[in-house]
């Protein structure tokens, strides 16, 4: 039984009222109508003032028997048992949460009590004459504290924890780090004591029992995101120290292997072949070679290069940077006649090489034949321009030159000629459309015109749209074909006395070269 002595005590801590014994004999009547002296021998002894010390009663919280719980007994030495002193409580709960026995000190609790709610419970007792109602003691402060039981099951701080781990890590890499807590009592016994294990996510992750990091419990060569990138691992937290009859508590953690570059490109196919139109201008398309990665993002941007082949100054190529593609492209113009088909050689690799993965086997080769298809190609002129001479005195019908051009095409289509008349709107000249001899049609006269530019069309019979233009100069040679004239009419004079051989005046002549 636990008693509390409400009478005079001694200051000591650490240990409970009774456990001390009181030396000497104390009498004290319950009217007060002595004074209190304590007879040690023969010699009397000064009552002393009282002093209380903390004191404190244990309860075990989550009772749950019928009756009330008993606590224990506050007991003063003002009670000498003739029924006269009655006990009085007050304070937190006093007289809904504890009751006490007035006549006998027994105190109890009327109900179960959770420490999760409240730990402790401070009470005050004093005991008081039932005829007068006069106090007979100082108030005494007693606590009455819960003893905790493993009531509680420990919560994490989330239902579901998200975590991320880059692939191909080392054994005991940190992952995530989950916490669990315990709502009892810490510093008594081992309910609150946690220990972490791990129920589901073997052979891939482990967990420190005492600190909850979750690691990976296996080696890079396991730990491949292209084979599995998803995993669910279930942690449990036990109190009692993980002992058996402990209560537990689980969380679910969803762990994501983020990608390294540890994959190179590689070409879907080893050749490619394609076919562009001669008549291709630079820049246009000739066609997209595919690379696969199977990494992603960054891991799996790469570049394309053109590294050998007779087609590499005639071709380029690049990526497209939304699919990854490698875009094949015209650099310079095609001559199906001279040159009908180019091979080249593509390699493939990743813009950004992780060394920890990546070696000389990071790159890959393809092999791109690309075919120029002949195209129908207007008349081609021996010449970017002509220049012709003729005397200005020609007769109608001379030839002044002629021109030439040919069907560059495989089939030489037959070429005719004609000139352009927005160039000839006086149709000085004509030519002749089988070989391209230009005459004169009208009589030309330097004196007027020095020079004609005209244009002359070569068209293929087979195909009228297909033509093309080339300018011709023709020059007119000067003939001597006018007499000199004066400049003016002039009237000379003379002195009668002029010496024979003096320079009587100067004439000009005008003369048309």
């Amino acid at each position: 039984m636990r008693t509390i002595s409400l009478g005079v005590v001694w200051l000591c801590l650490g240990l409970s009222l009774d456990a001390l014994s009181l030396n000497g004999q104390r009498r004290e009547t319950v009217d007060g109508e002595k004074t209190g002296t304590a007879i040690r021998g023969e010699k009397l002894l000064k009552r002393v003032r009282r002093g209380w010390m903390w004191n404190q009663f244990f309860l075990q919280e989550e009772y749950t028997g019928s009756d009330y719980q008993y606590i224990g007994k506050l007991q003063s030495d003002q009670d000498n048992g003739s029924g006269l002193v009655k006990y009085v409580l007050s304070g937190e709960g006093a007289g809904t949460l504890f009751v006490l026995d007035e006549n006998n000190g027994d105190l109890h609790a009327t109900r179960r009590l959770d420490r999760e709610e409240k730990a402790f419970y401070i009470l005050k007792a004093t005991v008081v004459n039932k005829r007068t109602g006069q106090k007979l003691e100082p108030e005494t402060e007693f606590t009455v504290k819960l003893h905790d039981i493993n009531d509680n099951e420990p919560q994490f701080s989330r239902e579901v924890y998200i975590g991320s781990v880059p692939e191909r890590s080392d054994i005991g890499t940190s992952v995530i780090q989950v916490t669990a807590t315990d709502a009892d009592d810490s510093m008594y016994g081992n309910s609150a004591k946690l220990v972490y294990s791990i129920s589901q996510g073997h052979p891939y992750f482990s967990v420190d029992p005492n600190t909850g990091v979750i690691q990976t419990a296996l080696g890079p060569d396991d730990m491949d995101r292209e084979q599995r990138e998803h995993y669910q691992v279930v942690i449990e937290a036990k109190d009692m120290a993980g002992q058996r009859g402990g209560l537990t508590g689980s969380t679910t953690i969803n762990i994501t292997l983020t990608d390294v570059n540890d994959n190179p490109p590689r070409f879907t196919q080893s050749i490619y072949q394609f076919r562009v139109p001669e008549s291709s201008v630079s820049g246009t398309p000739v066609g997209r070679i595919l690379a696969t990665d199977r990494d992603i993002g960054m891991n799996a941007e790469m570049y394309f290069t053109i590294v050998s082949g007779d087609g590499m100054d005639m071709f380029d190529i690049s990526t497209d940077k939304d699919t990854q593609e490698g875009v094949i492209t015209v650099s310079k113009p095609l001559d199906f006649e001279k040159k009908p088909s180019y091979t080249v050689e593509i390699q493939v690799q990743n813009t950004q090489v992780d060394p920890r993965f990546m070696s000389a086997g990071s790159k890959d080769m393809a092999t791109v034949r690309i075919g120029v298809e002949d195209v129908d190609e207007p008349p081609l002129f021996d010449k970017a321009s002509y220049l012709m001479e003729v005397k200005e005195d020609a007769a109608v019908g001379v030839a002044v030159g002629s021109v030439s051009a040919m069907d560059p095409d495989a089939a030489r289509s037959m070429v005719k000629y004609s000139i352009d008349r927005r160039t000839d709107m006086d149709r000085l000249f004509n030519i002749h459309s089988g070989n391209g001899s230009v005459f004169l049609l009208r009589s030309l006269d330097r004196e007027e015109t020095a020079w004609h530019n005209i244009s002359v069309i070569a068209t293929e019979f087979n195909n009228p749209r297909q033509s093309s233009h080339v300018p011709v100069y023709i020059r007119l040679l000067d003939i001597n074909d006018n007499a000199p004239t004066f400049a003016t009419t002039y009237e000379t004079y003379v002195c009668e006395r002029t010496k024979a051989g003096q320079v009587l005046q100067l004439y000009h002549f005008h003369c048309l070269v």
